[in-house]
């Protein structure tokens, strides 16, 4: 069963995101500021991953997605790419057992086919072994473009119904929603960038259709507790209308 999309139901909505999204953005610069070479920025970032999982596990976040790596990263410096690359397996392995043991289950969403056959078993192995789990959902965006998302699904959804080519007035979001990347999960409450940039770089953008959006100056590497507390108290100040009125609100 797909989760309902806000533009055609109101979905239930608490002081506590259900499903948080965050852009990991300032690695390297972290690193940058502080004389290091960019690649220690993605590792103490990895730390700052199990930090926040650790914290969203606590504080009764459903669903946590994470952007690691987009479709238009690719275009940075090989040495820095690779690192990144090498840097994913070893997590993979060090971290999938620990997430198993809590009852994390993991995914990873993108076009995973463009990356080298280690990886590639890799993430697929970690799909399999945590698949029953159901603490958490933390899913990992990977060769990612949002853009690419709605064209898969659109792909999909034509290869299954293949009458929608003759007939395309009969395609709507009931119909394509499930072929999304992100279709077992119910759309972001909140979502957060990190290293002071403010715009969502082709992450989920069907998804974040009615998302508060949050932007910190801080570097990932930086990124904990503090400014998790900072803003979950926003989220719960927010009046999530989804199309209604204050009124509407009030009197309901």
């Amino acid at each position: 069963m797909t989760p309902g999309s806000s533009t055609l139901s109101i979905p239930e909505h608490g002081s506590v995101p259900k499903h948080l999204a965050i852009i990991m953005d300032g690695n390297g610069r972290w690193a940058t500021k502080r004389y290091l070479p960019r690649t220690a920025g993605h590792v103490r970032g990895v730390q700052a991953v199990r930090r926040v999982v650790e914290e969203c596990g606590k504080r009764g976040v459903k669903y946590l997605t994470l952007f690691a790596f987009s479709s238009e990263n690719w275009r940075r410096p090989a040495d820095e790419v690779n690192m990144l690359m090498r840097l994913f397996m070893q997590t993979l392995e060090k971290q999938v057992g620990k997430l198993k043991d809590q009852g994390v289950r993991l995914r990873v969403i993108g076009d995973i086919s463009a990356f080298e056959p280690r990886l590639q078993s890799l993430i697929l192995e970690a799909h399999e072994s945590t698949k029953h789990n159901n603490e958490m959902h933390l899913t990992i965006a990977a060769n990612y473009g949002g853009r690419w998302d709605i064209l898969q699904a659109m792909q999909k959804a034509l290869i299954n119904h293949p009458e929608l080519a003759s007939n395309p007035e009969q395609l709507n979001e009931t119909i394509l929603s499930p072929y999304l990347s992100m279709a077992f999960a119910p759309e972001p409450d909140l979502f957060i960038r990190t290293g002071g940039e403010q715009r969502i770089s082709n992450f989920l953008i069907w998804q974040l259709a009615y998302t508060e959006l949050i932007f910190f100056d801080d570097y990932w590497p930086d990124f904990g507790t503090k400014q998790l507390d900072q803003a979950f108290s926003w989220f719960s100040t927010r009046e999530r209308r989804f199309g209604r009125t204050s009124e509407q609100l009030t009197n309901s």
